[in-house]
């Protein structure tokens, strides 16, 4: 049985990927387009640490392992995958929230 990691792609989603990687998803990964994570998304322990080119910047959500906040503008179901990846509500908790305290909380 192939042993299975998790990366995040260059949108934020998060992809079970089954070991060899293609050629190609290695490359990526190599050259930091994706980045290893937990399968909850976290930073994966041994993963090399992100650090700004200035070295006292923090970085982005992408590259501190945070699920990347959605536009004003997205749907509120997005807004509610976003506080439950963060780990801020249960699914429940979130939904019955409004769009707009949703944005409130994820600030």
């Amino acid at each position: 049985m192939a042993e299975t990691i998790h990366v995040r792609g260059e949108g934020g989603a998060i992809f079970a990927m089954d070991l060899p990687l293609p050629e190609a998803i290695g490359n990526r990964l190599a050259s930091g387009l994706l980045v290893r994570v937990n399968e909850d998304g976290s930073p994966h322990e041994g993963a090399p640490a992100q650090e700004s080119p200035t070295g006292d910047e923090e970085g982005s959500d992408l590259t501190e392992g945070r699920p990347p906040r959605p536009a004003v503008n997205a749907s509120k179901s997005e807004w509610i995958a976003h506080v439950v990846a963060r780990g801020l509500l249960s699914a429940d908790d979130a939904a019955n929230l409004t769009k707009a305290d949703l944005i409130e909380l994820a600030s």
